[in-house]
């Protein structure tokens, strides 16, 4: 499988020498990145670094290299403006040592304006910037993707609330394909790990970074793990370990495809989720009008506020529906791999990150939401 290393590390690299450039140390083409809790470093190559502005500001720059073809952050081009501001002993306010700004291209989130940054990445330039900054200096540091404002239009950071650019939610230190057979036994090593001693039976799946981030916004007490696009296959691993409960928890447009009986998600394998929601939409009864308005669309989202426009308890009913399918297809999944009566429970959020929607089950453990 191919392997590269996570954004996160490419930013920290940058950034680190970027700073050993504003303090006069030399350049190099490459700087060693320790990860946090991880008796390793990682190698990651630099491109350039310059000062700015009197000397007072150095740029640092990489491209970074995931090693999946797939990949968005393939080859993005990262620059990393490092300055140092002196601390003023006689303000009460304690500033933190790192003061992290989104610059161009970076992702927002829509409703605060903040940096989307994982804790992840923040640990990584923490545990690599800090020996750095000179004693009685905190250290301003501004993260540009040059092209991130146009490659987030190919993501779907708008349907979480991210804007104006790529986030930096990397949570590993290595990338791996979401497709690749690897993920998956990489996932059946977590969910074996998460149902040895004091397991209760109730395990949660979570679609992508963002159901993670949203999972543990609501504490949800219970184990969860964070699964790619080998949804199926999991399912049956769980089955197959005597788990009791699975709890789908994700985004409209992932989970819809379980709808319509496709296991393995990832776009490039299949995308039928306009196609799901139409059959859906006929299942309803909706105006033939409205059908022909959802088949000229490209994602779910716009589809659903059309629906909501025309009438929103209909679409209510329709995604309950939705909630519904998803929970019944999953386990005649299973159940053709492994006799099982797994109770699998689907429960929905939408763009604006939203709990809206459970299944017949779902609805059980929508509180563990709450």
């Amino acid at each position: 499988m191919k392997k590269g290393f996570s954004l996160p590390l490419w930013v920290a690299g940058a950034a680190r020498s970027a700073l050993k450039k504003l303090v006069g140390l030399p350049f190099e083409n490459y700087e060693l990145i320790k990860i946090p809790n991880e008796k390793k470093e990682i190698k990651i190559e630099i491109h350039s670094t310059g000062l700015l502005k009197d000397d007072s500001h150095a740029l640092g720059i990489t491209f970074a290299k995931s090693g999946l073809d797939l990949d968005i952050t393939q080859n993005l081009e990262i620059w990393t403006i490092c300055s140092l501001e002196k601390i003023s002993f006689n303000t009460p306010v304690q500033t933190t040592p790192i003061n992290i700004i989104a610059g161009s291209g970076v992702g927002v989130k829509e409703d605060t304006s903040e940096i989307c940054i994982s804790d992840f990445a923040k640990e990584v330039l923490y545990e690599n910037l800090l020996d750095s900054i000179p004693e009685g200096f905190n250290l301003k540091l501004e993260i540009i993707f040059p092209n991130g404002e146009f490659l987030a239009e190919r993501t779907s950071n708008k349907s979480f609330g991210i804007v104006d650019g790529l986030s930096i939610i990397g949570t590993s230190a290595e990338t791996y394909s979401s497709a690749s057979p690897d993920q998956l036994e990489e996932a059946k090593t977590n969910l074996a790990k998460l149902i040895q001693d004091g397991f209760q039976g109730k395990v949660v799946f979570v679609i992508g970074e963002n159901g993670l981030n949203l999972a543990k916004t609501h504490n949800v007490n219970l184990p969860i793990i964070k699964i790619g696009n080998w949804i199926g296959p999991l399912l049956v691993s769980a089955a197959i370990k005597k788990v009791k409960t699975v709890i789908l928890f994700g985004y409209h447009g992932k989970l819809i495809k379980l709808a319509g009986g496709i296991f393995h998600t990832h776009n490039h394998l299949a995308d039928a989720r306009i196609e799901i929601l139409i059959y859906l939409a006929v299942q309803e009864k909706v105006p033939l009008e409205i059908i022909e308005e959802l088949s000229n669309l490209n994602n779910l989202e716009d589809a659903l506020l059309i629906l909501e426009k025309f009438n929103q308890s209909l679409a209510d009913k329709l995604f309950k529906n939705l909630s519904n399918t998803i929970e019944k297809r999953s386990l005649a999944y299973v159940n053709r791999y492994v006799k099982t009566n797994m109770e699998i429970a689907s429960i929905i959020f939408d763009r604006k990150r939203k709990i809206r929607w459970a299944g017949i089950y779902g609805k059980k453990y929508i509180s563990y939401f709450q």
